[in-house]
Formats: C-alpha cells, structure tokens, sequence
C-alpha cells in the first residue's frame, strides 16, 4: 500500500459559537468516510500507550475531547508527531498508516470515529509485518 505521511490530514471541526459556550458539529460532509464505529479513551494514565498498529482499510478521526496527546505516524519511510489539543481539530488517518498514541494528559478524552465496525483481520499489529504490507 502506498499511502504516505502526506495522506494524513488535520480536519477542521466547524463549530458554531454565541454567548453559551461552542458547539461543534462533525457531519458527513465534515469528514471523507462513513462512521461505522465510535469509541473513546479516557482516565488512561500518562505514562500508557496506545495504538501500535496500522489498518488495511479502516480510515479514522481521531479527536481531542478534553485534554492532550500526541500521536506518532508512520509510513514506513517517513515518521511525524502531531499534537492534538483542540475538540474542534481531528486527526484523519488514512489505511496504511501506522499510529502509536501516548503523551496522554490528565483528564483527556480521546473520541475516535472509524470508517468500519471492529474486524481484527483489518489491523497490522506488529511493525515487520507492516513493512511488509507497504512493499505490497
């Protein structure tokens, strides 16, 4: 698979504000795929892990309820760290990406919104067979 560091996007939550507080709202024109699946991490300590893999097809938004974290991407040439801190910026991940997520702050909630229900035969779990799944 093919896809690159470069294939990995911020989007862009649109948010509607007034004297109440922000509202922001994720549509299907806000993001390219069909949710299929929604989860959420929380009260995971600071020094924890995350992630560690990579999906053959599974696009996901990965979101900063509350709190930080950072999330390191790899594409098995090039390697970024981003970090998410702001509910209205989402982290959109293309399949063929690997993600690792730690840097987790206290109170964080991390909502993930992915393109298919859970199917462990989707996820590349350990980093040479990854490789591998990229020279494909």
């Amino acid at each position: 698979m093919k896809t690159k560091i470069k294939d990995v996007s911020i989007i862009e939550i649109p948010r509607v504000h007034d004297e109440r507080g922000l509202l922001a709202v994720i549509e299907k024109k806000t993001i390219p795929f069909k949710i299929e699946r929604v989860y959420y991490l929380y009260d995971v300590p600071s020094d924890a892990y995350r992630g560690g893999h990579a999906h053959k097809e599974l696009y996901q938004l990965i979101v900063p309820l509350s709190g930080s974290f950072d999330v390191l991407i790899k594409d098995g040439n090039q390697s970024k760290i981003i970090s998410l801190n702001k509910p209205h910026k989402g982290l959109l991940i293309v399949p063929g990406i690997w993600r690792e997520i730690d840097n987790f702050s206290s109170g964080c909630v991390c909502l993930v919104l992915a393109s298919s229900e859970y199917n462990e035969s989707d996820y590349i779990r350990n980093f040479n067979d990854f490789l591998s799944f990229k020279e494909l």
